[in-house]
């Protein structure tokens, strides 16, 4: 009996997994940009992006004060590395024509902000970028200290000083 039930696992793990090759060798499975996710591919990734969140992100303090000069040099590297992606001030309606050919599209930062995600989840976004999204590892282009000044600025975008307000609504525009 025990045996019976052993070869009955075994041989499902196997045409499961034939199955899936199929699906994968012959196009069954969309692979363009224009599709929408398949059922568990978005619990997949958030579940994996969370744990490695969990694991690896920074934990302690952002090291960059937080200033007036900080924050414009924050909205100054955004408006250089991160707007053609994730917009500008004016959020949903600044999306560019490559954000909104991407998927999954990414988020519109003054819309869909992450002002209420730890700066060591977002300095590891930047740091490590995301996989299978469009969002890319900034350790090549930006040293650790612009990283920081960049988590720096999305903490508390929605929440600036007149002087950063100021220039968040004119250089990105």
């Amino acid at each position: 009996m025990l045996k019976g039930f052993v070869l009955g696992v075994v041989a499902t793990i196997v045409v499961a997994a034939v199955l899936g090759y199929l699906a994968l060798v012959t196009g069954a499975i969309p692979a363009g940009a224009d599709s929408g996710p398949l059922p568990l591919e978005k619990w997949a990734a958030r579940a994996s992006l969370h744990a490695t969140f969990a694991r690896e992100a920074p934990k302690g303090p952002n090291p960059v004060p937080l200033t007036e000069a900080n924050l414009i040099a924050g909205i100054q590297l955004y408006a250089k590395h991160c707007a053609i992606c994730h917009g500008t001030a004016q959020g949903e309606a600044s999306a560019s024509p490559v954000a909104l050919g991407e998927y999954p599209k990414p988020p519109q930062l003054a819309t869909d902000g992450v002002e209420d995600d730890p700066e060591g989840v977002t300095f590891w976004k930047i740091d490590h970028g995301i996989r299978w999204t469009g969002m890319p590892s900034w350790k090549a282009t930006l040293s650790p200290q612009q990283m920081w000044t960049l988590a720096l600025f999305l903490k508390h975008m929605d929440k600036l000083p007149p002087a950063p307000e100021q220039d968040w609504q004119v250089v990105t525009n």
